[in-house]
C-alpha cells in the first residue's frame, strides 16, 4: 500500500510539472543572512527564473524544467557560487548556501580575505593566483595560509606542528596518496585546524585538514603525475582516473614509489658500560637499501541525493624493501673486525572500507564506517660478525606476522540551532595477530579490543566559539603471557574569538592517554649483536599527555601572520633505556620515565600575490626538559621552514627550505631531516605541465640524520647521511584531461564540524 501511494505521489508531481528549489544564503565568515543576493536558475546556459533573497537570506525558485539545472548565487561584496542540481521532478531544499566575502571590481571579484573562521576552524578558498602557480595539490598547500602546516615537496607529505593530520576529502577519511592525486583546480575549499577534534583524538593525529572538492556531473577525468631523478634511482608517480554518471562515481588510483640507494653511510662512536665491564666501539658502515611501494585503490561513490553518500573503497598496498650493512669495527675488547648484515621485509595489506553518511534534515546527521583488513608481513634480519675466525657469529631475527582487524564507527550530529551543536560517537577496533619467530618456532597470538566513546558540545556566541568534549577509552589487549586492561579518559576544550576581520584569538586544552602498543608489551628477548639484547616490557604504564595552546592571528589583505604557543607535559612517558645484565651483555627496552615537558612557540608569516611573488615562513623556538631515574636533561633550539614562489604566465619558480631543529626524548637527541628544493614549472597548454627540481642544493652529504644518546650505560654519537640525494636533479611531468560533459561548482557542506570518520587503515 505504501509503495502504491509513493507512485501516486510521483505521478501527481509529474502532472503538476513544477519543482521548487529553496534555501538560505549566508556569509561564510559568521553565518549571518545575506539579504538581496541574486539567485538564478539556468538550464543549458539559459535563464529560467530568478529572485533576490529576503531579509533573512531565504529564497524560493519554481520551474517546470526537469533537466539538470545550475543555481547561480551572487551578491556585491561576495564571491559568487554555483550549485549543480540533478535532473528530476522532486522539490529540493538546499539548506544554507555559503558565500565568501570579497570585493567586487566591475565584472571581476577579488577575495578580500583568503580565509575565514567558523566553528573553530579556518576556512580557506584557494585564490586564482595560488591555483595558477601550482601544478600539484602539494604545491598548492605550500602557498595557502595554513599556519603550522608543512608541505614537504621531497617526501610528498603533510604535517601539522610536526605530527600527521587527520585528512578528509569530501568528508571521507583519506590517505596521503589520495591527496597527492588531487588536481589543484578541483579543490573548492579547505577547512583547517591545528587542534585535533575530539572525534579523532583517539588515533594520535595532530590537527585536521578537510578538503571539499568542486562538484562534478556526468563525465570523466584523467590525472597523471610522475617524477624521476636524472642520476639516482628515484621514482614517484600518481595516476588517477574517475568517471561520474548520475549518482555514481568510479575512481581508480595507483601510486608507486621506488628507491635504490647505494651511497648510504653511518659513522658511530659508542660505549657499553657496566659495573665490571666496558667496551668502546667505533663503527663505519655502508648501508645500501632498496624499496618499492605500490598503492592501488578502487573507489565507488553513490549519492542518490544531496543528503546521502555511500562510499566503498578497496585498497591493496604491496611493498618490498631490503637493506644491507657492510661495517668495520674498532672494538676495545675484541680488536678490529668486520660485520655484514642484511634484512628484508615484504608487506601486503588489502583492505575494504565502507563509509555511509545520511543527513535526515538540516539538524540531524548520521555517519558509519567499517574497515576490514587482512595484512601479512615477513621480516628477516641476519647480522654476521667476523670476530676471531672466518666463521661468522650469527644473530638472526626472523618473524612472520599475520593480522586480521575490523574497525567500525558510528557518529551522530544534532544541530539545536545554527549556533549550537551536539555530537557523539562510538569507535571499536578488534584484531587478531599471530607472530611466528622462525628461529625458535615461538608463535604468540596477540589480540586487542579497543573502544572509544565520546560526546562533544559546540556553542557559538556571536564572534566567540567554544567546544567541550569528553570521552572514554577502553582498551583490552592480550598475548600468550600477558593480559592488560586500560580504562582512560580523553578530554578537550577549545575557545576561539574572532575579534574583527583582522584579529582572531584561539586557545585549547587537551588530555590524552598514551597506551602502550602490543609489540612494546611483548616479552620476547632477542640478541642482535655481541653485546646487545632487545625486549619488550609487559609492565609499561599509560603516559598522561596534557597540552595547552594559545593561538593569536592577524590578517590584512594579502598579509597574514599567526603565533602558536604550546606547552606540553608528559607524565610516565615512554623512552628507550639500556641496562647492564652482567657477563658483557646489555638489555635495551622501553620504560616509563618520570616526566617530560616541552615549550614551543611558532611564528608563521605569509605574503602572496605581489606581482606574482609570494612567501610563506615558519619559525620556531623550543625548550625540552626530561627527567627520570638518575638523569635530567634540557635542550633549547630553533627550527624554520619557508617557501618562496614567483609566477608569470605559464612559468612558476619556487624554492622550499627546511632548517631542522633538534628534539629530546629521554636520553636521546635527534635532529629532523634537512631538505631544500628549487623548482621550475612550465604549463605547456591545457593538459601538460613540465617541471624540474634541484634538491639538497650544495649538500655534499645529501640527507643527514645526526643523533646523540646521553645514557650513562650506552653513550653514543651517530652520523647518518644519504649521499645519493646530494645535488639531486629530478624531472617531472603532469597530464590532466577532462572528457564528457563536466560542470563544476562549489559543493556546499552540510556539516561544518565533526562531519567525518576517525578511522584509519591498518
Amino acid at each position: 500500500m505504501r509503495l502504491y501511494l509513493f507512485f501516486l505521489l510521483l505521478m501527481a508531481a509529474g502532472v503538476a510539472g513544477a519543482r521548487t528549489v529553496t534555501g538560505t544564503v549566508v556569509s561564510d565568515r559568521d553565518s549571518s543572512a545575506v539579504a538581496g543576493a541574486a539567485c538564478r536558475l539556468l538550464a543549458d546556459g539559459k535563464l529560467l527564473t530568478g529572485v533576490s533573497t529576503d531579509a533573512s537570506g531565504n529564497f524560493s525558485l519554481e520551474t517546470d524544467a526537469r533537466t539538470a539545472l545550475a543555481l547561480e548565487v551572487s551578491m556585491t561584496g561576495f564571491t559568487p557560487t554555483e550549485i549543480i542540481i540533478e535532473s528530476g521532478a522532486k522539490n529540493l531544499t538546499l539548506g544554507r548556501v555559503y558565500l565568501s566575502e570579497g570585493i567586487a571590481l566591475g565584472e571581476l571579484t577579488v577575495q578580500a580575505a583568503s580565509s575565514t573562521e567558523r566553528h573553530g576552524r579556518t576556512i580557506v578558498v584557494p585564490s586564482e593566483a595560488e591555483l595558477k602557480a601550482s601544478a600539484t595539490s602539494l604545491a598548492l598547500f605550500q602557498k595557502m595560509p595554513l599556519p603550522g602546516l608543512e608541505a614537504n615537496p621531497i617526501n610528498r607529505t603533510l604535517s601539522v606542528d610536526g605530527g600527521t593530520p587527520m585528512l578528509l576529502i569530501n568528508g571521507v577519511p583519506a590517505e596521503i596518496s589520495d591527496f597527492n592525486a588531487l588536481q589543484p583546480k578541483d579543490i573548492a575549499k579547505v577547512e583547517y585546524s591545528r587542534v585535533t577534534p575530539a572525534r579523532y583524538a583517539d588515533k594520535g593525529y595532530t590537527g585536521l585538514v578537510s578538503i571539499t572538492l568542486k562538484q562534478r556531473t556526468d563525465g570523466g577525468q584523467v590525472y597523471a603525475w610522475g617524477r624521476s631523478a636524472v642520476t639516482t634511482a628515484f621514482v614517484d608517480a600518481n595516476i588517477r582516473s574517475s568517471y561520474h554518471q548520475g549518482p555514481s562515481q568510479f575512481t581508480l588510483g595507483y601510486s608507486p614509489s621506488w628507491r635504490n640507494y647505494q651511497s648510504v653511510y653511518d659513522s658511530t662512536t659508542e660505549s657499553y658500560i657496566g659495573d665490571d665491564f666496558r667496551v668502546n666501539l667505533e663503527e663505519h658502515d655502508r648501508n645500501p637499501f632498496n624499496y618499492h611501494y605500490h598503492n592501488l585503490n578502487f573507489k565507488y561513490d553513490y549519492s542518490p541525493d544531496a543528503r546521502t553518500l555511500l562510499t566503498a573503497t578497496f585498497r591493496i598496498n604491496p611493498s618490498n624493501n631490503s637493506n644491507r650493512m657492510i661495517a668495520s669495527y674498532i672494538d676495545s675488547q675484541q680488536g678490529n673486525y668486520d660485520s655484514y648484515s642484511k634484512s628484508s621485509n615484504k608487506d601486503l595489506t588489502p583492505s575494504v572500507d565502507v563509509f555511509f553518511r545520511h543527513d535526515f534534515n538540516d539538524k540531524n546527521s548520521l555517519e558509519a564506517q567499517v574497515v576490514g583488513t587482512l595484512s601479512s608481513s615477513d621480516y628477516r634480519r641476519e647480522n654476521q660478525y667476523f670476530l676471531t675466525t672466518d666463521v661468522p657469529t650469527d644473530y638472526v631475527v626472523d618473524v612472520k606476522s599475520r593480522r586480521r582487524s575490523l574497525i567500525s564507527e558510528v557518529s551522530y550530529v544534532h544541530d539545536f540551532s545554527d549556533n549550537t551543536q551536539l555530537s557523539g560517537g562510538f569507535q571499536n577496533t578488534v584484531s587478531h595477530s599471530r607472530n611466528t619467530y622462525l628461529t625458535t618456532d615461538y608463535r604468540p597470538v596477540l589480540t586487542e579490543n579497543n573502544n572509544y566513546v565520546y560526546a562533544r558540545l559546540g556553542q557559538q556566541w556571536g564572534p566567540v566559539y567554544m567546544s567541550l568534549s569528553t570521552g572514554a577509552k577502553l582498551f583490552w589487549i592480550k598475548n600468550d603471557m600477558n593480559k592488560r586492561n586500560f580504562v582512560k579518559n580523553l578530554s578537550q576544550a577549545q575557545l576561539s574569538w574572532t575579534i574583527d576581520r583582522k584579529w582572531r584569538l584561539a586557545a585549547a586544552f587537551s588530555y590524552a592517554p598514551g597506551i602502550p602498543s602490543l609489540s612494546s608489551l611483548t616479552d620476547y628477548p632477542q640478541q642482535t649483536s655481541p653485546y646487545l639484547i632487545t625486549n619488550g616490557n609487559p609492565d609499561l604504564k599509560v603516559t598522561d599527555n596534557f597540552t595547552f595552546q594559545l593561538m593569536p592571528s592577524f590578517q590584512y589583505k594579502k598579509f597574514s601572520t599567526s603565533i602558536l604557543g604550546t606547552y606540553r607535559i608528559l607524565n610516565n612517558y615512554v623512552m628507550e633505556e639500556t641496562f647492564y645484565m652482567g657477563k658483557g651483555l646489555f638489555l635495551t627496552q622501553s620504560i616509563n620515565a618520570r616526566r617530560a615537558r616541552t615549550a614551543y612557540a611558532n611564528l608563521n608569516m605569509r605574503l602572496s600575490d605581489i606581482a606574482g611573488f609570494g612567501v610563506n615562513l615558519n619559525f620556531g623556538v623550543y625548550h625540552y626538559d626530561s627527567s627520570g631515574e638518575g638523569f635530567s636533561h634540557t635542550l633549547n633550539g630553533v627550527d624554520a621552514s619557508f617557501t618562496v614562489w614567483w609566477n608569470h604566465g605559464p612559468y612558476t619558480i619556487s624554492y622550499w627550505r627546511k632548517i631542522p631543529g633538534k628534539y629530546l626524548s629521554g636520553n636521546y637527541i635527534g635532529k629532523d631531516e634537512n631538505g631544500d628544493a628549487l623548482s621550475f614549472e612550465y604549463t605547456a597548454g591545457k593538459h601538460w605541465t613540465l617541471g624540474a627540481s634541484w634538491m639538497y642544493m650544495f649538500e655534499n652529504k645529501g640527507t643527514r640524520y645526526p643523533s646523540w644518546t646521553l645514557s650513562d650505560v650506552h653513550p653514543a654519537t651517530r652520523d647518518r647521511y644519504i649521499k645519493n640525494n646530494a645535488n639531486m636533479v629530478t624531472l617531472s611531468v603532469t597530464y590532466s584531461a577532462d572528457f564528457g560533459s563536466i560542470f563544476r561548482s562549489l559543493k556546499r557542506s552540510l556539516n561544518n564540524s565533526d562531519n567525518s570518520s576517525a578511522l584509519f587503515r591498518m
